[in-house]
């Protein structure tokens, strides 16, 4: 059944189910085919993507994240401009190609034209050299128009959950968390031109295989290029923590995971996925792990060490004691182990971007 799955060219709702619920031995071999597919598609490297999470104010209440605006128990942090152009210099210094601008989620004229005099400065300090992602929510598409002039060509935004009902279980019901919203936004960072990615929680409270299926399905009918996904962590300073109890335990939301991103690579073979921080938050070699079963972009940590701690979307969260020197060289000797190469000073982009834009 399951050497039958893996070779096709076209999975279904239940072939997918089937792979999420495979046993150690058929796991193996799901894991084995996506880095083939891996491998042959986009190649053995793995791309930096040096993460600047610049500041932890939100104006969202989502019922899973820690630094939700009704949570107090954290300190409020917000870099300056400064701050960010130097961890852009850094990245531009050792090499990584690309970061990543992320944040919690503002909405704002004074903030569009914040992240807009960013995106410039960053260019103008790497020689226009550094490629730059955002993840900085939803916006309206002519803010979207802006930052895409001024620099960015990558957007992430992650969809949570392709299952409305599911959504508005993990976020209020009301002006500021809109199921049909997102969507849209999704369609109007596609329209401006970025390589658009989007992802999910695995392991929710609430969440069936079904969903995980059409979450997947979901990024396919949707054509991505590029994925961010990793397992729901739970977070007491959380309303989503008194489902605790009712979750898989970690290690099931960690393989899980790691069978979602197997199966996203089986069924977009040339997409970029992101091996998520938040695996090594449940196994030392989360990271690693991913790489070995279709990852292949990594996200070193240059925030400054003294705001990391703060930046707590989840509990646990992994090298928030380190500076940017120290992940750089961490990941280094971690993405050798796993037997990938890093792609140092590229871009990194998408082939499946690439290849839509070739046929356009």
């Amino acid at each position: 059944m399951i050497n039958k799955i893996l070779n096709k060219k076209t999975l279904t709702k239940g072939d997918i189910i089937t792979l999420l619920k495979t046993n150690k031995e058929d796991t193996i071999k799901l894991f084995k085919k996506a880095n083939n597919i891996k491998v042959e598609t986009v190649g053995n490297k793995v791309y930096y993507r040096g993460l600047v999470e610049f500041s932890n104010i939100c104006e969202k209440d989502c019922f899973y994240c820690g630094i939700r605006k009704s949570n107090s128990n954290f300190e409020k942090y917000n870099l300056s401009d400064k701050e960010i152009i130097e961890a852009a210099e850094f990245a531009y210094k050792e090499n990584y190609g690309s970061l990543v601008l992320q944040s919690g989620e503002l909405k704002s004229e004074y903030f569009t034209n914040r992240i807009e005099g960013l995106l410039k400065g960053i260019k103008k300090v790497s020689n226009n050299k550094l490629g730059i992602t955002i993840s900085l929510g939803e916006q309206t598409e002519e803010t979207y128009k802006k930052w895409f002039n001024a620099g960015a060509h990558r957007y992430l935004l992650r969809i949570e959950s392709s299952n409305k009902d599911l959504y508005y279980k993990i976020h209020p019901k009301n002006k500021k968390h809109n199921f049909e919203e997102r969507l849209e936004c999704l369609k109007s960072l596609k329209k401006v031109g970025y390589q658009t990615g989007t992802g999910v929680m695995v392991g929710l409270p609430f969440q069936t295989y079904e969903d995980l299926a059409n979450d997947l399905l979901f990024m396919k009918k949707f054509d991505i290029d590029m994925c961010g996904m990793g397992p729901y962590i739970e977070h007491e300073d959380t309303p989503l923590y008194k489902f605790k109890d009712e979750l898989k335990p970690l290690k099931e939301r960690f393989t899980l995971t790691l069978k979602m991103i197997a199966i996203l690579r089986l069924i977009m073979p040339d997409i970029n996925i992101a091996a998520a921080t938040a695996l090594q938050a449940i196994d030392p070699l989360g990271r690693e792990k991913a790489m070995k079963i279709g990852a292949n972009i990594i996200m070193p940590n240059i925030t400054p060490g003294m705001y990391r701690d703060d930046y707590s979307l989840y509990q646990n969260k992994p090298c928030t004691d380190e500076e940017a020197s120290d992940c750089k060289n961490c990941l280094e000797a971690r993405i050798t182990i796993a037997g990938s190469e890093i792609g140092y000073g590229e871009w990194g982009d998408s082939l499946h971007y690439k290849h839509n834009k070739y046929l356009e």
